[in-house]
């Protein structure tokens, strides 16, 4: 009996030990940052391709179900000399040979396993089986046990990995099979023995740099290395290449020495590429040579960017940007009133032959255009906070400082529309696109009208609260150093009111309401006194008709209020239930034939373009004559209008122009 079970631990401890790949380390969590995080996988010989294998992780929570989230393929991939392969956040040292997201390896109770399958095998939701399965873990972070999800996986053992923010830890496992919590050692073979590598560790003074601007940048082994070691680095990134340097990137540490550099200058071109980011990323080291960080990020300013003719929201403009809205494209809204308006206007914004959706991801180019700040081309103007922000500082992981992302003026929670599986994900362009209709509510999530820039954290901090002017109140009324005195922090208010009042007339299913209404049921927003107010204090500028035609471009429709702004007051306001005739029609051809100025102004004008027989009307937004100009001989002319947004009319034998004055 006793040679029998010996011959049974034999066995058993041989299957241990020759398994092709095991699980041989993994930190699932680094407190409060989830930035170092890796899984080390391990090879009975050194350099093993592992190719054919997938690793496949495993949610263990009431919700995941005991089934995966995600299926990683390994074809492609090698292990090291050590036998070793790491897949891990970008800032694991030594650098990981395969760079996963921060926050991809759940916390706990979880589980990964290597199968020989195909990701396909794997869809998410597949719940955790044996078939096919090389090794597996279940572990947590001080969670309860998942009896289950050990069962399927055929495990006895759920490991704690038991980490803290002053105190790292990881799973390792030890040469019986089994795992302990100790401190992080990726790349190394959990025993101690083994080859140990000779870091290099790339740095540089700044990570910012301008055009024409030179830097250095270091490399610094471990040890001193014991001959020449020679490497080359990349520097290129997307539009980013060799034409936008000068310098050499062979780098070789001398022999008895650590530390090597290399200076690089930026050219100072005339092209206006946008800000870009240059990669430093090592090429090809060689074992027992490898990298102790990687793909390090600089920013290159690009000191060509252009200034647009208009100014921003803090500064608006009215006279330069025209709508390029087709001739006699709100024909039809002339002479209808009450529900029978509201229907018209839907069914231009809404008409499912001509309008388009584009992906949640193609938001992020859309904004980039829609919402380019004026003052200049590489940045864009975040709503709310009131400032412009590089183009390239887009949130794209957990760290919002800095960053800007899309702030939906009406908030998902609240209108009942989400990410679309398998088509927001992926940014496809602007001639990629499906049709949409006014029951499509799900294509809110992605419409660019009610989309902006936004500062992260802003965006985070007005979460799904309504819109208010009152500053007592727990809804949003603006940023913190809002001040309407001076009238800092407000220039985003009539802008926001458009954008999420068209949404009540694109889709069926949202309502801007009064007061503060719960969030469930979904579909209403408040508050409708306060955003009207918005909109009749904050006009439409030319920032805000700019956005307009850019939006238009992608989707095929426009925000009418922008256009037509006195349509808030029949849909919503004072004169709902009256005939609306405010459609003016355009001739596209002529837009730009005559000019006046100064616009705003009080209580006079010159213009430009006209004749002795050009007739020069002034007429309310809703399209009523209220008087005719006659400049004198140098085109000048002398008027008394009330404050307000009015429209004059040039009419010149059968052409027509219409263009906004603002009296202040």
């Amino acid at each position: 009996m006793r040679n029998f079970t010996f011959l049974l631990f034999f066995l058993v401890s041989f299957f241990a030990q020759s398994q092709v790949l095991v699980i041989n380390e993994i930190d699932p969590d680094t407190p409060s940052t989830d930035d170092k995080e890796f899984i080390e996988i391990k090879s009975l010989t050194p350099n093993f391709s592992t190719d054919g294998y997938i690793l496949v992780f495993f949610n263990g929570s009431t919700n995941g179900g005991d089934s995966s989230y995600l299926a990683y393929d390994l074809n492609g991939y090698t292990t090291d000399s050590n036998g070793l392969l790491v897949l891990g956040n970008l800032l694991v040292s030594p650098f990981p040979q395969v760079v996963i997201p921060n926050n991809v390896i759940q916390n706990g109770a979880d589980a990964i396993a290597i199968y020989q399958a195909s990701v396909n095998d794997f869809p998410e939701g597949t719940l955790a089986t044996q078939t096919d399965l090389i090794d597996a873990l279940v572990y947590d972070t001080n969670d309860a046990d998942d009896s289950v999800l050990l069962g399927l996986l055929g495990e006895t053992i759920q490991y704690n990995d038991n980490g803290t923010t002053s105190n790292p830890r990881s799973l390792q496992r030890q040469n019986d099979g089994t795992y302990i919590a100790a401190t992080p050692t990726p790349r190394a073979l959990n025993d101690g023995s083994g080859i140990v590598f000779n870091t290099i560790e790339i740095s540089v003074s700044s990570t910012e740099y301008n055009e024409g601007d030179s830097f250095v940048i270091t490399f610094t082994a471990d040890q001193n290395v014991t001959s020449d070691v020679t490497f080359n680095i990349s520097l290129n990134n997307l539009t980013f290449n060799s034409s936008d340097f000068i310098g050499s990137t062979e780098i070789t540490i001398p022999n008895g020495q650590n530390v090597a550099t290399t200076t690089i200058t930026i050219t100072d071109d005339s092209d206006d590429e946008g800000d870009e980011e240059l990669e430093i990323r090592f090429l090809d080291l060689v074992e027992p040579i490898a990298a102790s960080n990687n793909l390090i990020t600089v920013r290159v300013v690009d000191n060509d960017f252009t200034m647009a003719a208009w100014g921003t929201p803090l500064n608006p403009t009215y006279d330069q940007v025209t709508s390029a809205q087709p001739s006699g494209y709100y024909s039809s809204l002339n002479g209808k009133a009450g529900q029978d308006l509201r229907d018209a206007v839907q069914a231009i914004i809404a008409d499912p032959n001509v309008v388009r959706t584009h992906s949640y991801a193609d938001v992020v180019d859309i904004l980039k255009s829609a919402d380019q700040n004026p003052l200049n081309s590489n940045q864009v103007w975040l709503v709310y906070t009131e400032e412009g922000r590089s183009k390239l500082d887009v949130q794209n992981s957990s760290i919002s400082n800095g960053k800007w992302n899309r702030e939906h003026t009406f908030p998902r929670s609240r209108g009942g529309y989400d990410d679309w599986e398998d088509f927001d994900d992926f940014a496809t362009g602007i001639n990629s696109f499906i049709t949409t209709n006014a029951d499509s509510l799900r294509h809110g999530n992605s419409d660019a009208h009610a989309l902006r820039a936004a500062d992260a954290g802003e965006n985070s901090r007005r979460s799904n609260r309504h819109y208010s002017n009152n500053f007592d109140s727990d809804e949003y009324n603006g940023p913190s150093n809002i001040d309407v005195t001076n009238d800092v922090g407000i220039s985003f208010r009539g802008d926001v009111a458009r954008g999420v009042l068209y949404l009540e007339l694109r889709y069926n299913g949202l309502q801007i309401v009064n007061g503060f209404p719960s969030s469930s049921p979904t579909g209403n927003l408040g508050d409708l006194a306060t955003l009207i107010q918005w909109h009749e204090d904050d006009i439409p500028d030319d920032y805000e008709m700019n956005r307009n035609n850019v939006v238009y471009e992608w989707q095929r429709n426009r925000n009418p209020l922008v256009d037509l702004p006195d349509l808030v007051d029949y849909i919503w306001g004072d004169k709902v239930g009256m005939v609306f005739n405010g459609a003016l029609s355009t001739n596209n051809e002529e837009l730009d034939r005559y000019s006046f100025y100064p616009n705003p102004t009080q209580n006079s004008l010159t213009f430009q373009g006209i004749t002795q027989s050009t007739i020069i009307e002034v007429l309310s937004i809703e399209g009523r004559k209220i008087e005719t100009l006659k400049p004198d001989s140098s085109n000048k002319v002398d008027f008394r209008l009330s404050s307000g947004l009015y429209l004059l009319k040039f009419t010149d034998a059968n052409k027509t122009e219409t263009k906004r004055l603002v009296i202040k």
